[in-house]
């Protein structure tokens, strides 16, 4: 049995089909995963994403201790309500994980990491405060709920404190605003407008029954993964770990050079990185041939291996097989349509094309 969210018996109780992930027991779907893929496209659904983990990060040294362990820069962050998406690197450059922060005030950050990394995020962000004044907390009494799609934000908005509902409304993207125990941010991992709410654990149930009650659609881990997809998104894990540098996962426009004096883990080696002749390129991929694209099948040019898909499936917006792949520099430069993938021994044709896929609800590339 693996960890449960507040919300595990509400997921139980509407028919949810339950599935370790990441060391918890997640619903996978409610009966249709196509369905509720639609509904966060076309309307609004939400997700129990309480098996993310929130970490506060205070005290005077705060800013430069996550100056020091995230590639991204906190700097960027002028003012309290704002959010960054950043790697968190180890020496090698390969990425420990990759997560958002949020800017929540003088000396308080609220980083929030991937489920199954928890555990040993929380272990390498301690290690690495050694010698700078700042307090690394997990907070287990937090939960999580990603509410996403054209309608979310207006469904939500009863819902939030009214001591915050008119800030949380008035939001820009990337930006959150806190009070009442709860953090509003506009972010998400769909592709689509919406909210993630990050608030206490007694909380997650009022708010989940009031979203389903204005009609909001409950959405499993399955359709998550066909939205991310569609929006070109990364998952840890697949798309990049710790052994492939954030360049090779198409995440360079993460990272911040500057300031050049800036010395942050994995620097060094991902400026040689950089310089490197064999660095791949991350590219999406469109299948124009029959078959379903899938991680780990090879990427063929003029019958030769020339690459990986790291993600892949069948989009249903689209109705085509899309990925994510990472091939060598010639073939992401070369032209789109000699490229072919190895499908149970057949090389199947495809195209490169550019992430997203799919974004607030309209196809981004050419079928």
């Amino acid at each position: 049995m693996g960890s449960r969210t507040p919300l595990y018996d509400a997921h139980v109780g509407l028919g949810a089909k339950i599935v370790p992930f990441g060391g918890w027991d997640m619903p996978l779907h409610y009966g249709s995963q196509l369905d509720e893929h639609h509904a966060v496209r076309r309307s609004a659904g939400v997700f129990d994403v309480s098996h993310m983990q929130p970490v506060d990060v205070t005290g005077p040294a705060a800013k430069p201790y996550l100056q020091y362990l995230l590639a991204n820069d906190v700097d960027k962050l002028p003012e309290p309500g704002r959010a960054l998406y950043s790697c968190m690197l180890n020496e090698r450059a390969g990425v420990v994980d990759d997560l958002i922060c949020y800017y929540l005030g003088p000396e308080r950050y609220r980083p929030v990491v991937n489920a199954g990394t928890a555990d040993k995020d929380l272990a390498w962000m301690q290690e690495r405060a050694a010698g700078f004044d700042v307090s690394v907390t997990r907070r287990d009494d937090l939960a999580m709920l990603a509410v996403q799609g054209p309608s979310a934000r207006s469904l939500a908005e009863p819902l939030l404190p009214a001591s915050i509902r008119a800030a949380a409304m008035a939001l820009k993207p990337f930006h959150a605003v806190e009070g009442d125990g709860w953090l509003v941010g506009r972010t998400g991992y769909t592709g689509e407008d919406g909210f993630e709410i990050i608030l206490p654990a007694a909380h997650a149930e009022p708010l989940w029954q009031g979203l389903l009650e204005a009609g909001v659609t409950p959405c499993g881990l399955g359709a998550r993964d066909t939205l991310r997809l569609e929006a070109g998104m990364n998952l840890y894990g697949q798309d990049m770990d710790e052994d492939t540098d954030p360049l090779s996962a198409g995440l360079g426009w993460t990272v911040a050079w500057q300031p050049p004096e800036r010395s942050f883990v994995g620097r060094k080696a991902l400026e040689a990185r950089r310089e490197a002749a064999d660095l791949p390129r991350f590219v999406g991929l469109l299948l124009t041939g029959r078959g379903v694209l899938r991680a780990h099948q090879q990427v063929l040019r003029d019958g030769a291996p020339v690459g990986e898909i790291t993600s892949g499936g069948f989009s249903p917006t689209l109705e085509r097989s899309i990925a994510l792949a990472r091939v060598d520099a010639a073939t992401a430069e070369g032209k789109a349509d000699e490229i072919a993938v190895e499908i149970r021994g057949k090389a199947v044709p495809a195209r490169i094309v550019k992430p997203p896929f799919v974004r607030n609800g309209q196809p981004k590339i050419a079928l």
